[in-house]
């Protein structure tokens, strides 16, 4: 056997599931609905119809159109008169890109909950010492925050730990490429969710359609920047992955006396830190083999900083 793999692809209304080398390269495709094979690689054919009737079952059709390789060339049009010169030449069939190597270095799901901002703090923060002079002298420091935003990363990490026994994988700290990050990714049946925590201790929270307000103060930009995040997510996704990756936003609020949503609000999840185990029942977005697959992308720390 050659290692082929089987990746579900399902994009601009069309169904199919690939056969892939290890290195990402299509051996073969097949249309879930017609049961129409496609070969690309000859050599490969027999071990592909092997692996895809073990998905679609017998009945498969292999398509009688010849692989790229030994496809005869087709004559030039001759072109009419008012006719553009060169015609728009199609696009190909996307396919997901390859991942690189993951090595110890780079996997994600080593990291620990606030594991970002624990790096931030030990290379630029105050040292232990003056940290427990300011404790001591209660003097604010502009690493307060910091400190604040790890607590509610910790908090919510042990929250989204809970759900693993329900089929859900978790990875938190992952660094993107412009500097900032993304504090928790939660992958599972209900689909993919890109998870931001702010801590705001015993404060009352008024969250809106983009803009949330803590105890009446300014607006802070906190849903629209939930829903670029998510939708940075999802691109990111796509890129490795032959199937739509379904990726909502979703705001967790660590230490509040008080959260309010406007009625209107409906793009983003907003929950305390206790309720994200709503989350764990949702289903029927993704298969448990699409979730090791999207696992499989989302822990390589590369695909991130390259995005």
């Amino acid at each position: 056997m050659s290692d082929l793999t089987v990746h579900p692809w399902k994009k601009h209304g069309k169904d199919r599931l690939y056969v892939n080398l290890p290195d990402g390269t299509a051996v073969a495709w097949a249309d879930r609905a017609t049961k129409t094979v496609t070969i690309k690689l000859r050599k490969y054919q027999d071990e592909a119809l092997a692996l895809l009737r073990r998905h679609l079952g017998e009945g498969l059709t292999v398509s009688s159109t010849p692989s790229p390789a030994h496809a005869p060339r087709p004559a030039a049009p001759s072109r009419q008169q008012g006719q553009p010169r060169h015609a728009t030449p199609k696009k190909r069939p996307e396919r997901p890109a390859s991942l690189p190597l993951l090595s110890p270095s780079e996997d994600l799901a080593r990291n620990r909950p606030g594991s970002r901002v624990v790096g931030v703090i030990a290379e630029r923060g105050p040292s232990t010492v003056q940290r427990l002079k300011s404790k001591l002298l209660r003097q604010s420091s502009e690493w307060d925050s910091w400190y604040a935003g790890l607590e509610g990363e910790r908090r919510v990490g042990r929250e989204l730990e809970r759900l693993t026994p329900l089929g859900w994988r978790v990875l938190h700290g992952i660094e993107k490429g412009n500097g900032g990050d993304i504090d928790h990714l939660l992958i599972g049946p209900g689909g993919v969710f890109s998870i931001n925590t702010k801590n705001h201790r015993d404060a009352s929270v008024w969250i809106g359609d983009s803009m949330a307000k803590v105890n009446g103060g300014p607006p802070r930009p906190y849903a629209a920047a939930s829903q670029a995040e998510a939708d940075f997510v999802r691109r990111v996704l796509g890129r490795y992955c032959a199937f739509e990756v379904p990726v909502e936003p979703v705001l967790v609020f660590v230490g509040v006396t008080a959260l309010n949503r406007a009625a209107t609000q409906y793009t983003v999840r907003v929950y305390q830190e206790r309720e994200v185990a709503a989350l764990g029942p949702l289903t029927g977005k993704l298969t448990p083999e699409q979730v090791e697959q999207v696992y499989t992308v989302a822990r390589h720390r590369r695909v991130w900083l390259r995005a």
